[in-house]
């Protein structure tokens, strides 16, 4: 597995709420619709939300899913309908509506469609996980290039775009209440798509975003924000995973389990391949692959595995009173909503070690020019020294937060010196304090940096 010290045998080869009350728009049929020899099964994703591509952008390229209900051998013709969306929100009212029968989607909006499901008595239930982390390094809030927010507290009085109802916004609801302030009257916060946000950011008219993955990233990489705050630093976990309409799985789990086997052979091939799955999911989103890769790469800030591990699971149950907080939704039964006995089946023996397996700490690593495979170093400073050496054959630099661990680009992250120690953060206030705990600890630029690592 990516990143995991685990033997499993490779098997890649061979095996926003407020959108949920408008109108349904037509999405095709579901598993249900068929003559009885052909069934088509629809299935919601998000190409831009890389935390799922192991049930999404990245599966659909590689057609293991249509491969695995080829194999079944049941007599039957099964046609795949693959629905794009934005955000997590539609796919619910769709799956509430019958229409879609898998879909993928961070954990405040698998919140929500556990609830709306119960409300309009159609279940769903949470089969297995995409990508986590399990500090929460999903989620950033970031600011203006040449802003002169530096903290938190600095956001009193500010607009502060997010997605009502995200993992994003719980996250900037956390981290307020965390710094002293009420996210409720301290700021004036902007519900807006993360497009929305990232140009309103750009127009001055929002002081900060706060955004699930690949939007920080992406406006980081583009030159368009800076980080404000590394969602690592709630020691929270994050993740995206995979729901199912009950009625779907009760009655195809030979399909359902199909799927999951599908996605496991899309995490395994993402783990042995990192970089060409980059290549793949840019190509299929319009994303930078350097962007991708911050995310998905081999010590990327994404750790994949679709087993369902009880750290998340305990997430999920705190995340419950952010949105009834928010009337977002009222109590949610997470134990009745966790189902995870189909990827218990479709995995079988390789479960159990999937879910007892950890992800090791991240590393420094170089993406050279034109390569199919990146460079790993053991210390930021081994990675700005070949940076240096190599400053035209670098695509991209990658250094983990020295506080959270925090995948960030080399370039964009917040330098110290301390003493021949050249240590990188994500946001400042981290680099701050990291100063306030080593005297004579001072932020260089990155320019600086790469000098003193020549």
């Amino acid at each position: 597995m990516k990143r995991i010290a685990l033997d499993v045998k490779r098997t890649a080869a061979a095996v926003g709420a407020a959108a949920l009350l408008l109108p349904l728009a037509a999405c095709g049929g579901s598993a249900e619709a068929g003559d009885g020899k052909t069934v088509t099964v629809t299935v919601g994703y998000q190409s831009k939300t890389i935390n799922t591509v192991t049930a999404g952008t990245l599966l659909r390229s590689l057609g293991y899913f249509e491969k695995q209900l080829d194999a079944l051998g049941d007599g039957t013709t099964y046609k795949v309908k693959w629905q794009d969306f934005a955000t997590g929100a539609p796919i619910t009212a769709q799956m509430t509506a019958g229409k879609i029968d898998i879909g993928s989607m961070g954990d405040f909006p698998l919140l929500i469609n556990a609830a709306r499901g119960k409300q309009l008595d159609q279940p769903t239930h949470l089969v297995s996980v995409t990508g986590y982390n399990l500090r929460g390094g999903l989620n950033t809030i970031v600011t203006a290039p040449d802003s002169k927010l530096a903290s938190l507290t600095d956001l009193k009085g500010k607009k502060v775009s997010t997605s009502v109802g995200s993992a994003a916004d719980g996250t900037l609801v956390r981290a307020l209440q965390r710094a002293g302030l009420d996210p409720d009257k301290d700021i004036d916060k902007l519900n807006q798509q993360p497009a929305v946000g990232a140009s309103a950011l750009s127009a001055g008219s929002a002081d900060a975003l706060s955004q699930f993955v690949a939007w920080p990233g992406l406006l980081a990489f583009q030159g368009k924000a800076k980080a404000l705050y590394d969602g690592a630093q709630l020691n929270l976990p994050t993740f995206h995973g995979v729901t199912a309409r009950e009625k779907f799985a009760k009655d195809r789990p030979a399909v359902l389990e199909a799927f999951l086997k599908a996605q496991a052979q899309a995490t395994d091939y993402l783990d042995a391949h990192p970089v060409a799955a980059a290549e793949s999911v840019a190509k299929a989103t319009g994303l930078p692959a350097e962007v991708v890769y911050l995310y998905n790469g081999d010590h990327g800030i994404s750790t994949f595995d679709p087993s369902v591990k009880p750290q998340l699971v305990a997430a999920l149950k705190d995340d419950v009173s952010i949105l009834e907080a928010a009337k977002l939704t009222g109590d949610v039964d997470v134990d009745s909503f966790v189902d995870d006995q189909y990827v218990k089946k479709a995995l079988g023996a390789s479960y159990g070690k999937r879910l007892a397996a950890t992800p090791p700490p991240a590393a420094s690593e170089v993406w050279p020019r034109g390569a199919s495979e990146t460079r790993s170093f053991t210390s930021p400073a081994q990675l700005l020294a070949y940076v240096a050496a190599h400053r035209d054959a670098v695509r991209a630099a990658y250094v983990p937060d020295a506080t959270t661990g925090t995948l960030w680009f080399a370039d964009k992250a917040v330098w110290v010196a301390d003493g021949a120690n050249l240590v990188p953060f994500v946001a400042p206030a981290t680099a701050q304090a990291y100063i306030g705990a080593h005297g004579g600890a001072r932020v260089i630029t990155y320019a600086e940096a790469l000098e003193r690592a020549a």
